[in-house]
């Protein structure tokens, strides 16, 4: 199955499934939302970890994005997914996410219900280079300067200013 026929699950604003569709029926439709999970990783000075998203992805091509992101699996709860995106991505493993909120995230191609962890990782980053060109460590000054510019994903630019709305 290719990722475009991939089933997710449809959901209303408070994540209540509703039904399902393929991820390109939800990813040209608005009104259908889905579930995804985002992992904010932080190395023991604070910086954020970004990821460079590959030039070959369909969304945000060659865009610093969010550390871990990923849609959530039909029955799979969000911390499941979250822990699963961790190891896939960056190959990330041992170190348990905390929940910090839930956000509605929308644009003229698809809605999203976004619910973002964060964990402090110290060990090897084994990302997979199909999905990601690079990853780097960001001081958040560094990220401020840089919002706004072009370099990051919508995506990005929106959780970054969920999680600096919240004091973290």
């Amino acid at each position: 199955m290719s990722d475009s026929d991939e089933i997710l699950e449809v959901v209303d604003k408070e994540g209540n499934v509703i039904g399902q569709a393929r991820r390109s029926v939800l990813h040209s439709d608005p009104e259908l939302i889905h579930r995804v999970v985002h992992v904010l990783v932080f190395d023991s000075q604070s910086r954020l970890l970004l990821q460079k998203r590959s030039m070959s992805k369909d969304t945000a091509p060659g865009k610093w994005d969010t550390s871990v992101g990923g849609h959530v699996a039909p029955g799979e709860a969000v911390l499941r997914a979250a822990l699963r995106e961790m190891q896939e991505e960056l190959g990330i493993t041992g170190c348990e996410p905390g929940f910090l909120y839930t956000y509605l995230c929308a644009n003229s191609r698809e809605s999203e219900l976004v619910s973002t962890f964060s964990c402090v990782h110290e060990g090897e980053i084994s990302f997979n280079p199909k999905e990601i060109d690079a990853v780097e460590f960001w001081d958040l000054d560094r990220v401020l300067s840089q919002l706004g510019s072009g370099i990051f994903s919508g995506q990005f630019e929106s959780e970054i200013q969920h999680y600096l709305a919240r004091g973290r």
